[in-house]
């Protein structure tokens, strides 16, 4: 899925407009080790009740971000895993009961819910301030 910023009609210069929406872009039936992305450098970790997020930066595919969340186990497990689509790496991560929360380097703050991350919201983002 691929977040993608719209404006209704008549308003497409009005940022204040703006809502963001998932487009659904393919869906894996596999997933061979060709398809996977590098993920380089681990910038932020934080576990809690048996799980951890960690994030970070894939430099190898232009320095996009990535957000994850697996079982805090031997295997680290992978649960599910966030790609951004352009140059805004993953600085910090917290989580809790319900939540994984990444800051980018630009300041964006995206909630995940932990059981639903395509329910993803942009809490906070620097360069549109009236979108918190």
């Amino acid at each position: 899925m691929s977040l993608m910023r719209f404006s209704p009609a008549g308003r497409l210069h009005d940022m204040r407009a703006e809502n963001w929406q998932w487009w659904h872009l393919l869906q894996a039936t596999a997933w061979t080790p060709g398809d996977w992305m590098d993920v380089d450098t681990t910038f932020a970790s934080c576990a809690y009740a048996g799980s951890r997020a960690s994030a970070g930066e894939s430099s190898a595919h232009g320095s996009i971000g990535w957000v994850a969340l697996t079982r805090d186990d031997d295997h680290l497990t992978l649960e599910w895993v966030a790609v951004s689509c352009s140059s805004n790496p993953f600085a910090e991560v917290t989580l809790d009961a319900t939540t994984v929360t990444a800051t980018s380097t630009l300041g964006r703050i995206w909630a995940f819910p932990r059981n639903a991350p395509q329910h993803v919201k942009i809490t906070e983002d620097p360069a549109y301030p009236w979108a918190s």
